[in-house]
């Protein structure tokens, strides 16, 4: 087995010291057939030191996966492709077009996703663009027996994310990662929003970014070790706790 690992390279939640934690989010997930940089957070120079920090070269990714075209999650955008030019951008048709003109004399490849979920490399998927306010896609994962389902900030919400992800892959999601865009959220929308992934079969939750901290802590009481901590420089290695889980579950 050969699960990937994912590492937060930009948040606002802190995660180990020495970060900065500014507005917006980015990670880098590795697996065995690709390396992505989902979203590229507000700020290029913080980007960047924190992959240099964390050992994890721009030149190495292979696809730049772009949630939505808001600030915090493509400010990082030119900075990033200064470094890595060759990368394949994947971007949905909410986007610009504009943008997406402009996309394709900057990176090695533009891949424009519509509605639909769309295979992007061996184990990695699009779930395809919602119709939420404003558009968003999600990235899911499905990689020796791992399934996840990883989000910029869940507009949508993070239930239909998991339920798309789920119905395409034709099984549960057992993990939910990234913002759950609940930081605005009163206490009975974070309960239906928890019961509906619990309901969905969610196991395992990273909820960070535009989570909001009240979410954040009803997850952790729902969840307990179950819920990851984020923040920038966090790494979930995803083999350690599916793992964990088998032991956990054996007789």
């Amino acid at each position: 087995m050969n699960l990937p690992g994912m590492t937060i390279v930009f948040d606002n939640d802190p995660g180990l010291p020495g970060f900065p934690t500014l507005w917006g989010f980015a990670a880098v997930i590795q697996t065995p057939a690709r390396i992505v940089l989902f979203d590229t957070g507000s700020n290029g120079r913080a980007l960047l030191k924190n992959m240099a920090a964390l050992q994890l070269p721009p030149a190495a990714v292979d696809l730049l996966f772009l949630s939505h075209p808001h600030w915090d999650h493509i400010g990082g955008l030119d900075s990033f492709l200064e470094v890595n030019p060759r990368a394949t951008v994947v971007v949905h048709d909410g986007f610009s077009k504009h943008l997406i003109q402009d996309l394709r004399a900057l990176c090695g490849e533009v891949r424009v996703v519509g509605p639909e979920p769309q295979p992007l490399a061996p184990g990695i998927f699009s779930t395809g663009v919602f119709d939420s306010e404003p558009p968003e896609q999600a990235l899911i994962l499905d990689i020796d027996g791992l399934t996840a389902a990883i989000s910029g900030c869940a507009h949508p919400g993070m239930e239909r994310i998991v339920e798309r992800a789920k119905t395409f892959l034709g099984k549960p999601v057992e993990w939910a990662i990234g913002g759950f865009h609940l930081m605005y959220a009163d206490a009975a929308a974070i309960a239906r929003a928890m019961a509906s992934l619990q309901h969905l079969g969610v196991e395992y939750v990273v909820p960070t970014h535009c989570t909001g901290d009240e979410a954040r802590e009803a997850f952790r009481r729902a969840y307990g070790e179950r819920c990851l901590l984020g923040g920038v420089g966090r790494r979930i290695e995803f083999g350690q706790w599916q793992n964990s889980r088998g032991a956990h579950d054996a007789p």
